[in-house]
């Protein structure tokens, strides 16, 4: 299971939020790459970066910075926020980007998906954003009524492979994940899934990894690792990976 840090970015520096609230914010950076090269240094093997403004204008607005992280760092790295063409896609790749995560868009227009399925292959992953079981989207501002497993099963037959699923109202809380949400998706969908949102304690990475033969292949962390709950470190060892 593979502990993957975050790295939110708003205004060109990294921060957390709370349930997705971009009224209930925390700086912790002013500089993402020196963040990126911190994670990097403590032995992460791989990186999430979110385009926060990106996510709620549906453009890349902090590309300067995540130009510099894939400039400077050497392990490998997944973009969301504000991907919403094949263009930026394709842009983001040529940077060195290993992984592209998509979410609005594709709420929008399967055959998008079903396109950067096959001209970028295993490089996309949809992140399924969760709020009471719904999907948000928008930046996590609006949420509509479809129903997560259902979406899941959606984008398994659309031909994708992985997924991130985020109980938002779990996510920067340090509650705890919601971890039967996220053991239905692993068993039911079909998916490989990456775990997100209210990782609090090693004991949560431990619950977690008890899922990895069923199918969870990583857990994003986020403010655990900002508010030294505890090391990076640790968590990779708790992981296994």
């Amino acid at each position: 299971m593979l502990i993957i840090p975050a790295i939110d970015i708003k205004d060109g520096k990294v921060v957390r939020l709370w349930q997705g609230d971009f009224n209930k914010i925390k700086a912790y950076s002013d500089s993402p790459e020196s963040v990126a090269l911190e994670w990097q240094r403590q032995g992460a093997k791989f990186l999430h970066i979110v385009d926060l403004d990106g996510a709620c204008s549906g453009k890349l607005e902090n590309l300067s910075a995540i130009k510099k992280i894939a400039k400077i760092i050497k392990i490998p790295f997944e973009v969301g926020g504000g991907i919403r063409s094949l263009t930026t896609i394709k842009q983001l790749i040529n940077l060195g980007v290993k992984r592209i995560v998509l979410g609005t868009k594709v709420l929008q227009d399967k055959n998008f998906l079903k396109e950067a399925i096959v001209k970028f292959r295993g490089m996309i992953i949809v992140s399924i954003d969760v709020r009471e079981n719904k999907v948000a989207s928008d930046g996590w501002l609006r949420v509509g009524n479809l129903d997560a497993m259902d979406f899941a099963r959606e984008l398994k037959r659309l031909g994708l492979e992985t997924i991130i699923y985020t109980d938002i109202k779990r996510d920067g809380t340090l509650t705890g994940p919601n971890f039967g949400a996220i053991e239905e998706m692993v068993n039911d969908a079909d998916l490989k899934v990456i775990a997100s949102g209210g990782v609090s304690s090693l004991k949560d990475l431990r619950e977690l990894r008890k899922l990895e033969k069923k199918g969870l292949i990583g857990v994003v962390v986020g403010k655990a690792l900002y508010e030294n709950r505890f090391i990076l470190r640790e968590a990779i060892k708790v992981a296994g990976k």
